[in-house]
């Protein structure tokens, strides 16, 4: 009797909830089909804003944005959103952001809600590989490692950024003696500190100290003072050393000392900067290799005396 009462139950009966569970599926699948399908037409159909839309820069930057980032094009609407919600919720992480995306040379276009709002679309594309990939490794609990996973790619992206800004400086910093250099031999031969700079980033060209100091002098001939255009170049940068060096070239401008001098003694400065942390490297190094040299030894020494260790307590000390 309960063999027939088993054969004449719905086929669903038994399995209620994963039949529950695939029609979501199905229905979640269908419409983030029709809503990828909507975007893109969206998208194909889609205009550059209108000038009087917004102000006339802002329509600019936008528009320059759409041109050199293809994230920044297909989900602009969802971006400037999320870059209305971070500039309420991180407003005080935002000016170390904008330091960090000119430090790190992208496009002067970016807003720092709206390169963290692109940060924050990444995780969220990623998230179904997120579902995929834990759900099918650790089943019901792979849950609560998306919920990490996502935040945690927001940090990675943005932890990216401190690193790309890091490294963009210290490539400067290395190149920045040899361009000074080259700035003294060019004014002590005659040439003027514009025409000298331009041979300079000209002779220097693709690297980020050339890119610098030809913001520089792009700043200078829209009008800005020699002043304003390095004290621009230190609030890019945000350095330590390289607001000294300015800071002494404006010094010694003021002052009226030969500016060939000042690009010589500050080249050399970093040159002895650069030995010092050489050096203080190479002082840390012995430091850092402590730990890894007695885990090496330890692990040679167990090697060693592993098998006798193991033949004495298996076989005590008769042969």
């Amino acid at each position: 009797m309960e063999i027939v009462c088993a054969m004449m139950m719905p086929p669903f009966a038994a399995g209620s909830s994963q039949t529950g569970l695939l029609w979501l599926a199905c229905i979640a699948a269908g419409l983030a089909a029709a809503l990828l399908s909507w975007w893109v037409v969206r998208m194909l159909r889609s205009e550059d804003p209108r000038q009087g839309a917004e102000w006339r820069y802002d329509v600019s930057r936008m528009r320059q944005l759409r041109r050199l980032d293809w994230l920044y094009r297909t989900f602009q609407p969802v971006i400037q959103m999320f870059g209305r919600m971070n500039r309420a919720a991180f407003r005080d992480s935002l000016p170390a952001i904008q330091r960090e995306i000119q430090a790190a040379g992208l496009p002067r276009f970016w807003l720092p809600e709206e390169y963290l709002a692109r940060a924050e679309l990444i995780a969220l594309l990623m998230t179904p590989v997120y579902v995929y990939v834990f759900f099918r490794w650790f089943g019901q609990t792979g849950l609560l490692l998306v919920l990490g996973a996502v935040p945690l790619t927001v940090w990675l992206l943005r932890h990216r950024l401190a690193v790309r800004a890091a490294t963009r400086l210290k490539h400067i910093k290395r190149r920045m003696p040899f361009l000074l250099d080259l700035l003294t031999l060019l004014m002590e031969a005659g040439a003027t500190f514009i025409s000298a700079l331009n041979q300079a980033c000209d002779e220097f060209q693709g690297h980020p100290v050339a890119e610098e100091f030809g913001r520089v002098l792009a700043d200078m001939n829209m009008g800005k003072t020699r002043a304003e255009a390095f004290r621009a170049m230190c609030d890019r940068l945000e350095d330590d050393e390289i607001t000294s060096i300015i800071g002494s070239i404006l010094q010694g401008e003021k002052l009226g000392t030969p500016l060939a001098g000042i690009f010589r003694t500050q080249a050399d400065v970093l040159r002895l900067k650069r030995s010092q942390r050489a050096e203080t490297i190479a002082g840390e190094a012995g430091v850092n290799m402590l730990l890894p040299g007695v885990l090496v030894m330890i692990a040679t020494v167990l090697i060693i005396v592993g098998p006798f260790l193991l033949n004495f307590l298996y076989f005590g000390l008769s042969m």
